[in-house]
């Protein structure tokens, strides 16, 4: 079977012949037809985050797909031969930029029928990461105010249109190029984060979604009211996602260290901060796809790779600038 892998960090995502996925009794055997791409899939690359996913190389990248079910296990109950469907695969069993792929049935969902597989290709990680800030951990309400950071890119795109929907005003850090593109998202206050200084413009917030960690996570602290709280998608990982992984006690110690100082800034302000690293879920999909098929969402692709451009595709990753996803296609 043909992949893209990656067989040392920070080496070239290459072309491969691989063995075919093996097909549990719970598993779905998908014929991918697009592929989501992540920033989640440069950092693997690149090393970034093997403390937290030690992957054993060579292995496939991807983290989203979307295709045809051509296989099922022995005791698969809700997916049949030919259904369409779309899954973030969970962290251990990604592998999306290969011709097929073996996922858990639970982690699956039917796509929405309102749009194309390359659009559903590119919903999973961004929608389940937006639906887990806002609403599990979020517990978003109407009337209350969230700052979505990078308001143009994948995650940000959806979390705008969900966070409107759960009757939140909005505001979004984009450059001056994309401030119509998220207001037609749903984005009521929108800044230039070249220009303007979101820390300076806003107060009071109840939720901050960041997903570019360092100094904006800091200032992110600052426009909280009391009791508010900062997601963050980028780092640093905490002591609860440590626990959550299964860590051991000295990678824990170690991941509570990393964020102990963005921690103890929070806690002097009498805000909170969390990380979250979003699981996969096909429960949770088939809300999402719900929200699609009825018009509160859209998916945002901005650009189109063929299969075979897959390095080409990865590359691009590190330049940025794509509005929404960026997605590969076998069509």
């Amino acid at each position: 079977m043909r992949a893209f892998v990656v067989t040392q960090y920070k080496g070239p995502v290459q072309p491969a012949d691989v063995p075919e996925p093996v097909v549990g009794d719970h598993d779905v055997l998908v014929q991918v037809q697009a592929a989501g791409l992540n920033m989640l899939d440069e950092k693997i690359r690149a090393g970034e985050f093997k403390l937290i996913l030690p992957y054993k190389l060579p292995q496939i990248l991807g983290n989203d797909v979307a295709g045809t079910v051509i296989g099922v296990g022995a005791k698969v109950r809700r997916f049949t031969l030919g259904d369409e469907v779309y899954a973030r695969p969970r962290k251990d069993r990604i592998g999306t930029f290969a011709e097929r792929i073996a996922v858990a049935e639970s982690d699956l969902a039917l796509k929405p029928a309102s749009i194309s597989l390359e659009e559903a290709a590119s919903l999973p990680l961004v929608a389940l990461t937006a639906w887990q800030a806002l609403v599990e951990r979020g517990a978003v309400r109407p009337g209350q105010r969230v700052l979505i950071h990078a308001g143009a890119g994948g995650v940000g795109s959806i979390a705008i249109q969900l966070a409107k929907h759960l009757g939140a005003t909005v505001a979004t850090t984009v450059s001056a190029g994309n401030v119509d593109f998220v207001r037609g998202l749903g984005a009521d206050v929108v800044i230039d984060y070249r220009n303007q200084d979101f820390e300076q413009l806003l107060e009071g917030y109840d939720l901050v979604l960041d997903s570019l960690g360092g100094k904006n996570l800091e200032k992110s602290l600052r426009v909280l009211r009391p009791g508010g709280k900062v997601i963050g998608i980028a780092g640093p990982p905490d002591a609860a996602f440590a626990r959550e992984l299964g860590a051991n006690p000295v990678l824990r110690l170690v991941m509570a260290a990393l964020s102990s100082g963005i921690r103890r800034r929070a806690r002097r302000l009498g805000v909170t901060y969390e990380f979250l690293f979003m699981r996969a879920s096909g429960e949770q999909l088939r809300q999402i796809t719900a929200l699609v098929d009825s018009g509160v969402l859209r998916p945002v692709v901005g650009r189109v790779f063929d299969f075979d451009q897959t390095v080409q595709a990865v590359q691009s990753l590190e330049g940025g600038g794509i509005r929404g996803k960026a997605v590969i296609s076998k069509a």
